[in-house]
């Protein structure tokens, strides 16, 4: 069972994490404000060199806490992917309220060179043919555990079952009330109709090719 996006390690020795420190590097668009670009693109370069299995993340575009996105976050983000496309790494990407725009710079700098995850994917469906030709995948998280949350739901149950994962978010903040990734997993499996432990094979299987079939160093199984 593979947690798509865990910041901090699992007390469930049978879950997989694969957006631990050690094995994606990146600076979340959040903190674009505060980060000195060229320190953190020198020490995100290190890092890759260094790590050869790392990928890349979670790096992105944010409009929760800003009206718009501003040349600071936009400019660290294509950096941050394009180093990712010249190493040739995965890529981890978050798009809050501006998936339009990471998929459209996904396309202009990577052009499906690059397999990436579209972590808390909640846009409407018309971006995912796109995302899909371009070599993208989707974790499904614990809102899919809202009753309320009728159109994610639906979005969920229609995305393809190839490029399919389930995660958690969990970080040391929220740990104590955060989901398993189980959980997570058993509710979409009820919302797809089809049987948990198929479900969890192929998101498992999803999980390998995304990461080139290498799992990363200090990954349960």
């Amino acid at each position: 069972m593979t947690d798509a996006h865990c910041h901090v390690s699992a007390e469930d020795p049978s879950v997989r994490e694969f957006l631990i420190g050690r094995d994606f590097f990146g600076v979340h668009p959040q903190d674009s404000g505060c980060a000195d670009v060229a320190e953190e693109l020198a020490a995100l370069e290190a890092r890759l060199e260094g790590s050869p299995c790392a990928g890349v993340g979670e790096i992105g575009l944010d409009r929760l806490l800003v009206r718009e996105v501003s040349p600071a976050m936009q400019g660290l983000f294509e950096a941050q992917l394009a180093l990712a496309v010249r190493f040739g790494r995965p890529v981890v990407l978050h798009g809050a309220k501006c998936w339009g725009r990471v998929v459209e710079a996904v396309r202009r700098l990577a052009g499906g060179g690059i397999p990436f995850l579209c972590h808390g994917f909640s846009r409407s469906g018309g971006l995912v043919p796109e995302i899909v030709e371009l070599g993208g995948y989707f974790s499904v998280g614990p809102a899919i555990l809202n009753d309320h949350a009728v159109n994610y739901r639906e979005l969920a149950k229609r995305l393809p079952c190839e490029r399919l994962m389930v995660e958690t978010d969990r970080t040391a903040d929220n740990a104590a009330d955060c989901p398993s990734v189980r959980a997570v997993l058993e509710k979409l499996a009820e919302v797809r109709g089809v049987p948990a432990d198929e479900l969890e094979r192929a998101t498992d299987a999803n999980a390998d090719e995304f990461l080139g079939g290498h799992r990363p160093a200090g990954s349960k199984t």
